[in-house]
């Protein structure tokens, strides 16, 4: 999960985390065994039991929007799988610049690699899925990284807004969110409201706040309704320390030294909840996929409902795992259940505990009414229709006649109309998009097993 910070932190942080947080594993173009980057997942793609689901499903049909710092579309496991889009960062990196879309390219090819061999290369857990590149972040080395940090937070999520927006209106099925903020903001919750009313399935990464700390109990957008949020685990199902332990959690997922592929054509090790929340939004794509006409609370309802049963925390659900480790081949089979019984019934009338719906409610008891009582409700809309004219008649009349204020009393009202108007045209006062802009955008990173920064997704150069 990447986390924008304030610009006082990137230089104590930054270069401790870009040089230890990542591990190569396979360089581009070592002379190693094509089957290196495949074996080194081999548990990703257990703990996810994804073999079985793609014996029904392997997400052909459906395009997963990655809104991220960039994806490059010419890495052999993405090969032809991907669509550029638009660039909301606020700042002009071209793609040619070797630390443009570092982080972007890892969470793609955990959502729809599809390898470049039978046993080379990384697979996602969606590997027939197309991708959506939407680019909305930078990652710490590129050279517009200051400008970018030095935004606002106002400014930061109403580009998340317009990335968002654009993926729902271009054919998006899934949007994988592996970013957050720690306040809320109303051009996100809208976006997001058109996601949900369009069934795209909206995927978050839950943060890399660490499970013992005391922070605050939301992240957004994970904790957004309607969105799906993701705590990371280790090979252990065990969660990882870096994992966010917040009222958001639903499930949880592979967080820790996950393998993927960079925009270097090489193979990383990954870790956080940006991994975490990719590899779910591939296993949603499986159900868009598979059964179209869900929606959206039901393609999630599905993947809550399957978790691993080992995995289950007492009493259900905790704020550490949610209600458990993902299962895909579960996952696709609720949903199936879930498309089998059609979809739900609109209205009352479906909900038999409510006593029957409105058919079983005995109309309200008003009697019937007189020619007396019409006449007498007549007259005194009438009154109400005389007094509504006359005091329209004294609000038209000019200032000066009126003895208060002298004729530039009359310009009073339009001193106020430019706020309106801002409202109109859409701009919206920071208190609504964001924090103040002395505030720090996001907390600083937490060491991850007290060894290593949690998930700042950058190479080690």
């Amino acid at each position: 999960m990447l986390r924008r910070r304030g610009l006082r932190s990137v230089a104590a942080a930054g270069v401790v985390v870009a040089a230890v947080s990542f591990f190569l594993l396979l360089a581009p173009g070592a002379p190693a065994r094509a089957d290196v980057a495949r074996s080194s997942e081999q548990w990703v793609l257990s703990a996810l039991n994804l073999a079985p689901a793609w014996q029904k499903t392997q997400g052909s049909g459906v395009t997963v929007a990655v809104i991220d710092s960039g994806v490059l579309p010419s890495v052999p496991d993405l090969s032809g799988s991907v669509t550029a889009g638009p660039n909301f960062s606020g700042v002009s990196t071209p793609p040619s610049n070797p630390n443009w879309g570092v982080h972007g390219t890892w969470m793609a090819s955990l959502v729809a690699g599809h390898g470049h061999g039978p046993d080379a290369g990384i697979l996602g857990s969606a590997p027939a899925a197309r991708v959506l590149s939407i680019r909305v972040i930078t990652d710490s080395a590129d050279p517009n990284y200051a400008k970018y940090q030095a935004e606002s937070a106002a400014v930061g999520q109403a580009e998340l807004a317009d990335a968002i927006t654009y993926a729902v209106q271009h054919g998006a099925g899934v949007i994988s969110l592996s970013l957050g903020y720690s306040l809320q903001s109303l051009p996100v919750r809208s976006a997001l409201q058109l996601a949900y009313d369009h069934n795209v399935v909206v995927v978050a990464s839950a943060g890399n706040s660490g499970a013992g700390t005391s922070s605050a109990p939301y992240s957004f957008p994970a904790d957004y309704p309607g969105v799906l949020s993701v705590a990371a685990v280790n090979s252990s199902d065990q969660v990882a320390s870096f994992s966010s332990a917040n009222l958001s959690v639903q499930v949880a997922a592979p967080g820790k030294w996950v393998p993927a592929e960079g925009r270097d054509g090489g193979y990383w090790y990954v870790s956080g909840t940006s991994p975490a929340c990719a590899l779910t939004a591939g296993v949603a794509a499986l159900i868009k996929s598979a059964y179209p006409r869900l929606t959206d609370p039901q393609v999630i309802s599905a993947i809550t409902s399957s978790t691993w049963p080992r995995t289950r925390p007492r009493g259900g659900w905790d704020a550490q795992i949610g209600f458990g480790v993902v299962n895909a081949a579960a996952a696709v089979a609720a949903a199936g259940k879930l498309a089998g019984a059609g979809p739900p019934a609109a209205g009352l009338t479906a909900v038999s505990h409510f006593g029957g719906g409105p058919a079983a409610v005995p109309p309200v008891p008003v009697a019937p009414r007189g020619p007396v009582a019409l006449i007498g409700y007549a007259l005194l809309g009438l009154a109400c229709l005389s007094l509504i004219a006359f005091a329209a008649s004294r609000l038209l009349t000019p200032a000066g006649t009126r003895g208060s204020g002298g004729p530039g009393a009359a310009g009073a009202f339009p001193e106020s109309a430019p706020a309106l108007a801002d409202q109109a045209s859409g701009s919206r006062p920071p208190w609504l998009t964001g924090p103040p802009p002395a505030q720090p955008r996001h907390a600083a990173p937490r060491a991850q097993d007290g060894s290593r920064p949690a998930d700042r997704d950058r190479p080690p150069f």
